[in-house]
């Protein structure tokens, strides 16, 4: 979705907000009980679009902030803005300050004792933070009667958001399909449920600062992780080269 202010990155549109400006257009859009698809997007994500013609077109359909500081720093190889807008940040954010606001939070993504934990430190994070649903996903692709039930599952709860962590590009698609089918915002969120149930350790705030929580998140999760920063940097790096040449 190319706003008014945005940027193209490895053909990608990126909307230009601080971390601040970025929730609290959430917060707008929920408040205005809009139907829009958001997307927290790293390199990875961006290696995966040039892969998947249906996940480019998706993306520059959808909204998307940077949350990876290599798409920051080509950003400003290139003259451009972007910001960092940190998934798990932006979800805490708007769970904190949409409490005086009446936002209610559908949770979709994890397995059941992650949701459970989840809630539960939602509860002493950010008490009356109005958390109305949570649904844990099958592994498998869902069928057309497990894809109703949770349509059910959100309109009855009367959701203004759903956050959307099933792991990228499965979560991107879905809460574009949330969004056209039930009228919602859909955020895919990634990681974030598990950070604040506390579930997986958060990198040390310096090596957040200093754009090395990808280093932390490898180590603490090496064979998950190992293929996905090896390749997947590997590529961003050739895509981000070939766009600087061609400038």
């Amino acid at each position: 979705m190319r706003t008014s202010s945005s940027e193209s990155l490895l053909s990608v549109a990126f909307a230009i907000a601080t971390p601040r400006q970025a929730t609290e257009r959430l917060i707008d859009i929920a408040r205005r009980r809009q139907s829009i698809h958001i997307h927290l997007l790293n390199a990875y994500s961006v290696v995966l679009a040039h892969e998947d013609d249906r996940l480019m077109s998706l993306l520059n359909e959808g909204l998307n902030y940077s949350d990876g500081t290599p798409l920051r720093w080509l950003s400003k190889l290139r003259g451009g803005k972007l910001h960092r807008v940190r998934g798990p940040s932006l979800f805490e954010a708007v769970l904190d300050e949409g409490r005086g606001m009446d936002i209610r939070h559908f949770l979709l993504g994890g397995s059941e004792e992650t949701l459970s934990s989840l809630v539960e430190a939602i509860g002493q994070k950010f008490p009356g933070a109005s958390v109305v649903g949570f649904d844990s996903p099958p592994f498998w692709k869902p069928s057309e009667h497990e894809l109703l039930r949770r349509d059910e599952m959100v309109k009855a709860s009367g959701a203004d958001i759903v956050w959307v962590g099933l792991g990228t590009p499965k979560q991107d698609f879905e809460a574009q399909r949330l969004a056209e089918e039930l009228g919602v915002a859909a955020v895919a969120i990634g990681a974030a449920f598990d950070f604040t149930a506390g579930t997986k350790r958060v990198a040390p705030n310096w090596m957040r600062t200093h754009g090395l929580e990808w280093l932390f998140r490898l180590i603490t999760e090496p064979r998950r992780l190992w293929r996905r920063y090896l390749f997947g940097n590997t590529r961003f790096i050739a895509l981000a080269a070939r766009e600087m040449t061609n400038r």
